[in-house]
């Protein structure tokens, strides 16, 4: 006959379990910890026991943590995310032994029932202090993955199978619960590094495109002048190597085309070489650009998305127009320079990469170091190995072969065949000093090529050898400069951006061409002043 007192016993407990189901069925993952802080709660209430406690086995390591851990009012509870049987010394190795091999542990009066040798334990037992106290080890796929443990503090008591079975029941319960969220994070984790890693791919298949469109090598850097074999040395001596280079010159003159071989050179060559122009990005995303954002980092931030530099780990970053970088960036890029070390925009998480920076200017670095608007650490740090790129003037024996390099490579996709250019364009070509280099030479070839509908390249209404300065050599740059400017400015009625208007038929980016005009002081007639801009 059962007692009237064990059914109502059976019948709390029944309650119990029906409570705990409800509560981790509706808990998320997120309030996991709290639903089984309650439960531990309901456990040492319906036991009559003083404190009760979850710890987790860790794999591979000779501790065991105490995840969670409740007590009555007045009684110490133990200290919960603390691994309580630490790897190095281990000095509760005698009690972790015990669980790992499936052991349950029962105790009525502590520390006299423990044995001699385990003298951490005993010593832990009257500090808390712990009279009576019950261990039930606990498995999920077969391997010991924690324990639930419950205690007297103030009288002792015994343990019986019942007791042990059902402190068994809940415990499973608990560890299958926690089991479900390990699992759920690490998908979670797996999932995030799969998103992240499909971005840089996105990121990375984008740029590779774009660097595809070019062949990096040296048979695409036309000439034989005794400059550009010098220029070519350099690169050669410096491309197998890490080193940060500096290339410096005038715009047009091929130091993306340098970089691109440099980079094919180079150990980094199976990773992708990442260009970012400096000059035309706005200063407000600059910082996404190259360091990436996190969703939510600002207005319009709707994704997270990788920045160059995480797109370019293990390959090559060309900085293009370096000088036109904020401070406070070069702050940050000084930082992945000497640390390979940055964050996100909208993060608190440190990333780390290895990339290799070459960086172009045709600005005067020193000069902007001298007034403070390049700073002078980031400075030394990029010019490291420095190549200066001749402009076209200082090559004039390399313009026949680059005008005939130009009609070979666009011959085809402008079904043109031109077979001769004439001794006197030819030599106003040569003649004039080009302020946009083979940009903008390469320009007024294709240009040509169009207009010319025979054999003969035709510079007529393209190109002027009777209004072209004269290649003197005293004569100043700025003035030739100057000239030029002005004569492509007026075809364009003054016109800098837009399809076949000046800073297209330059080769320059126009806000490059803004600051050289506004350098050379030139300014627009009152005229022209007032037409569309």
């Amino acid at each position: 006959m059962v007692r009237m007192g064990g059914m109502n016993e059976a019948l709390r407990f029944e309650s119990l379990l029906t409570d705990l189901s409800m509560r981790l069925s509706a808990a998320s993952m997120d309030e996991l910890d709290a639903a089984i802080d309650g439960t531990l709660i309901q456990l040492f209430e319906f036991l009559g026991t003083d404190r009760a406690s979850l710890i987790e086995l860790l794999p591979g390591a000779d501790s065991a943590a105490l995840t969670h851990s409740r007590a009555r009012p007045g009684v110490v509870a133990a200290t919960a995310n603390a691994t309580v049987i630490p790897p190095s010394a281990n000095p509760y190795a005698w009690y972790r032994d015990q669980l790992t091999r499936g052991k349950t542990l029962r105790f009525d009066r502590l520390p006299d029932e423990l044995p001699e040798s385990a003298t951490a334990e005993r010593a832990y037992a009257a500090a808390l202090p712990m009279l009576s106290h019950v261990a039930v080890p606990l498995s999920v796929g077969g391997r010991w993955v924690g324990a639930l443990l419950t205690a007297t503090a103030k009288t002792y008591r015994s343990w019986n199978d019942r007791d042990v079975e059902r402190i068994r029941i809940v415990g499973q319960i608990l560890a299958n619960a926690l089991h479900r969220r390990h699992v759920e994070r690490e998908l979670r984790a797996a999932l995030a590094e799969v998103r992240e890693l499909q971005q840089r791919l996105e990121a990375e298949n984008e740029y590779l495109r774009e660097a595809n469109e070019i062949n990096a090598d040296f048979e695409q850097v036309v000439g034989r002048s005794a400059s550009l074999r010098k220029v070519l040395e350099q690169v050669s001596l410096v491309a197998p190597m890490s080193t940060p280079v500096l290339l410096l010159g005038e715009t047009g003159t091929g130091k993306e085309l340098l970089a691109r071989a440099i980079h094919a050179r180079s150990k980094r060559s199976e990773r992708p070489l990442v260009k970012v122009n400096c000059a035309a990005i706005p200063s407000s995303l600059v910082e996404s650009e190259l360091f990436g954002h996190e969703k939510g980092a600002f207005t319009g931030a709707t994704s997270s998305k990788p920045g160059r530099f995480e797109v370019a780990d293990g390959g090559t970053l060309f900085l293009d127009e370096v000088g036109e970088l904020p401070l406070e960036i070069q702050a940050k890029l000084l930082r992945v320079l000497q640390d390979g070390e940055f964050e996100r925009l909208g993060s608190n998480t440190t990333r780390h990469v290895d990339v290799r920076i070459i960086a172009a200017t045709n600005r005067n670095l020193e000069r902007g170091r001298a007034e403070g608007t390049f700073r002078e650490d980031l400075y030394y740090r990029l010019s490291t190995f420095p190549i200066r790129v001749p402009p076209l003037r200082e090559r004039r024996e390399d313009i026949p072969l680059l005008v005939w390099d130009w009609i070979q490579r666009r011959r085809g996709e402008l079904d043109r065949h031109i077979e001769r250019v004439p001794e006197r364009a030819m030599e106003a070509l040569i003649r004039y000093p080009w302020p946009g280099n083979v940009r903008e030479l390469g320009n007024v070839i294709e240009r040509a090529m169009i207009l010319s509908l025979g054999p003969v390249l035709q510079l007529d209404g393209v190109f002027d050898p009777a209004a072209m300065p004269a290649a003197d050599a005293a004569e100043r740059i700025d003035q030739v400069e100057r000239a030029h400017f002005e004569q492509v400015l007026e075809r364009c009625g003054w016109r800098i951006n837009g399809t076949g208007n000046a800073a297209e038929i330059l080769g320059m980016h126009p806000n490059t061409l803004r600051s050289r005009l506004k350098k050379l002081g030139v300014a627009r007639p009152p005229a022209a002043a007032r037409a569309p801009h």
